[in-house]
Order: C-alpha cells, then structure tokens, then sequence
C-alpha cells in the first residue's frame, strides 16, 4: 500500500502535467498551481473547456492536449473530475490529484472510486504547492493539514 508521501513524490517525478481548472480570466488556483510548476521544471498544460486564450495555450479538454501528459492535477468544480477522470481513463493517464485543502475543493467521491477502480492513482487531498518549492504559506499549511490529521490513516486508506 502507498502511503500519501509515496504518491505525492511518484507523482511530482513525471514532468508533463495537465492543469484541468485553469482560467483565462482571472487568478484562480488552476493559474497558481500551472505558474508554480512552469517555474519549476515542468512541461504543463492548461485545461478548460471555456478557454479561447493562447497565453498560454489552454486545451478544451485532456484529448486535444498533443503529447501524452503523465498526470493531471484537477484544480477544477468538483462536477467536472468524473467528466476528467473518464479522459484519463480514455487518454490512459495513470495519476490524478484532486486538489483539495480548505474545504472539498475539486474533490468527488465519485470520480476518486472511478479512477481507483480503472487502475489510476488519486491523491485526494492537499496541493502540489506544498510540495514543488514550497512558499511559507504552503508550508505552514502542509504543517497544519498533517497536524489536524488530514494525511492520517483514514486518508491514507482512500488514497489505494
């Protein structure tokens, strides 16, 4: 069984990501998390189906992106990630993490049970900023979230 530190480093060690959530119009989480990691190393790939903006290029969907991407961080509602993981299923995409901290986030139980039972790899919980060069923030809030449990055993169960 993989525990949350285990997926967090196999997902971070692929480097052609898809951020499915990111906005043309303004600032959002998707824009954060996409920025971060163009900073740092990455090869990602904006999602979202209402994007009609080239800077950058923002794909409508996981299928239109044209190289096979390794992962893909879901910063999008929660009513979009079944409709992202069935991508992935299709797209044979292996990991997925559903960005979540504060409250759900883009989190959905369903779409979690249906990458889980199609072979995909979900982390459910935090955000890759608490991971890639962690601002002060992001690494007082991964101190937080460890120290009120949120990466204890329950999580770490839903997580295989």
């Amino acid at each position: 069984m993989e525990n949350y530190k285990t997926k967090v480093e196999e997902f971070l060690k692929h480097k052609k990501i898809a951020v499915a959530g990111y906005s043309c119009r303004n600032k959002n989480t998707g824009n954060l998390i996409y920025e971060k990691m163009a900073k740092n190393g990455f090869q990602v790939f904006a999602v979202n189906p209402k994007a009609n903006d080239n800077n950058p290029k923002c794909y409508p969907d996981l299928r239109s992106i044209p190289e096979k991407v390794d992962g893909v961080i879901i910063a999008a509602p929660p009513d979009a990630a079944i409709d992202l993981v069935e991508q992935c299923i299709s797209n044979g995409i292996k990991r997925v993490w559903m960005h979540r901290s504060i409250d759900n986030g883009s989190y959905s139980p369903e779409a979690e049970k249906l990458a889980i039972e199609n072979g995909i790899s979900v982390i459910n919980i935090g955000c890759p900023m608490m991971f890639i060069k962690p601002d002060l923030f992001h690494r007082c809030f991964r101190w937080v979230m460890k120290a009120q449990g949120k990466f204890g055993e329950k999580e770490l169960k839903a997580l295989t």
